[in-house]
């Protein structure tokens, strides 16, 4: 289903996270300050239109249609004051989802704190998904609420050539198989008779510390 997003700040994070959606069809209006930012973003196609304006200044944000978007992303990079102030004027503006890239956990509160609908953490995530990927096997990442992640790992040695079924995870693991990643293409939610391969990816869901004891298995 097609979405419109608006991605507020075309830093590194912003504008990747433009094109990203942009990839996948849904409507991205691109804006910042920086004129080169905006032409970059043009040439790019980074979005599927970008605007060289001033995100604090609210008539400039309502000339542009702002409350067309069903989603406004605060990519701001370095300044947390402006951030604060836009998703503020968001709020008020009446944008019903409002996303922030928060710089650190302090700033993260604030937005939470004026109604910013999620606060995410790119730097503090990506260091995260890096140490789990250096303590395991684990190929990502990715904390769905306290204590609790869904993680890529390719098939460890116990469990070649045998199925599911076999391996009984949920059983005595306490962990779930909700997908299966073969050839690098295939992607399939498996059923019990299901034969893991060595080379398979599986997609599994679990306490981190059962987790961390299955790759000790």
């Amino acid at each position: 289903m097609k979405k419109q997003f608006a991605v507020i700040g075309l830093g590194r994070f912003g504008a990747s996270l433009s094109k990203t959606l942009v990839a996948h069809g849904h409507e991205v209006m691109a804006i910042d300050r920086e004129y080169d930012k905006v032409q970059d973003a043009i040439s790019d196609r980074v979005a599927t239109h970008a605007v060289q304006l001033d995100a604090t200044d609210e008539d400039a944000l309502l000339a542009v249609g702002i409350k067309n978007f069903d989603t406004v992303i605060v990519a701001i990079g370095t300044h947390r004051e402006d951030s604060i102030l836009i998703s503020l004027m968001l709020k008020d503006i009446g944008i019903t989802n409002i996303i922030a890239k928060a710089l650190d956990k302090k700033h993260g509160k604030v937005l939470e704190k004026i109604g910013v609908n999620r606060v995410i953490y790119p730097e503090i995530d990506m260091g995260v998904r890096i140490a789990h990927n250096l303590m395991s096997n684990t190929l990502d990442y990715f904390e769905i609420a306290p204590d609790y992640s869904i993680v890529d790992i390719k098939a460890l040695d116990f469990m070649h050539n045998r199925t599911l079924s076999q391996l009984k995870l949920r059983e005595k693991h306490r962990v779930t198989v909700l997908a299966i990643k073969r050839n690098k293409a295939d992607v399939f939610v498996p059923v019990s008779a299901e034969v893991i391969l060595p080379e398979d990816v599986l997609v599994i869901l679990g306490h981190n510390k059962d987790l961390e004891a299955l790759y000790e298995t």
